[in-house]
């Protein structure tokens, strides 16, 4: 028994890593692919799980029945299912549209290893406390994932393997180097570049206050770069329940097996 556990442990982890690989490669070469595969299974997750939360829900805004509950937390179900899956397109194709490959070489990696922290995290959950991983990863992981994936792009730029433009530059490629119609690499390229001027300002100003370590998390806390957890999430919750249910049907065919024999 414990060597069977063993063995489906390393191949629930082999598996678990392929899948976020696959994933970061996905966004990494297919962006708008990738974007719009985020946008629609966040939609589809989210007519599931946002009506089934608003009906437990309901009764703590709520002290007397509600007529047409259905038709309401259906309505209500949906609009936040669209919201979130247009939030999570968006963060996704801007998360790895640009045309500095390196930086987005650089990204996709932080990228997968935000994910397969939340799956590793959300599977912990499920052994330990029975959390159901699919709703816990919806609507509890994007912040902790957001923070994770702002920290690595703030230290990867403060080791050098991110360069940040500085106002002036920037203000020179937008008169000099981009065409009257930029395509939207090169838009989402330059909207990185001000996104990282904008963040070493905020820092800039913040230490004016207060320390410089304390400046940087502050802007790693409200830099727009904490939006990606939205996408990465998503994808380790499906990770993550996908695993669970494996490693259950694995386990529990191999007790079947020892019994049978």
């Amino acid at each position: 028994m414990i060597v069977m556990r063993i063995l489906v442990n390393a191949f629930i982890m082999a598996a678990e890593l392929a899948a976020v690989a696959g994933v970061a490669a996905l966004g990494y070469r297919y962006p708008f692919i990738f974007a719009g595969a985020t946008a629609g299974l966040s939609f589809l997750l989210g007519l599931r799980l946002e009506v089934a939360r608003l009906r437990y829900e309901l009764p703590f805004y709520f002290a007397g029945a509600i007529k047409r509950r259905a038709i309401f937390t259906g309505i209500v179900g949906s609009v936040e299912a669209v919201f979130k899956g247009v939030l999570a397109g968006v963060a996704a194709l801007f998360t790895f549209s640009g045309t500095d490959h390196d930086r987005l070489f650089w990204v996709a990696i932080l990228f997968g290893v935000c994910v397969y922290v939340g799956a590793s995290a959300l599977r912990f959950l499920s052994i330990k406390a029975d959390a159901l991983p699919m709703r816990w990863g919806y609507f509890r992981l994007a912040a902790m994932l957001g923070f994770l994936f702002s920290a690595g792009l703030a230290l990867l730029t403060v080791l050098g393997v991110l360069a940040t433009l500085s106002v002036a530059d920037i203000g020179w490629k937008i008169i000099f180097d981009m065409p009257p119609r930029p395509t939207l690499e090169q838009a989402s390229e330059l909207l990185f570049q001000i996104k990282q001027a904008f963040d070493d300002f905020i820092v800039t100003a913040l230490s004016v206050f207060v320390n410089q370590d304390g400046a940087r998390l502050i802007g790693i806390v409200i830099s727009v770069n904490v939006l990606s957890g939205f996408v990465s999430a998503i994808y380790a919750a499906i990770i993550s329940t996908g695993v669970r249910q494996a490693e259950e049907a694995l386990l529990s065919g191999g007790r079947d097996g020892e019994g049978g024999g």
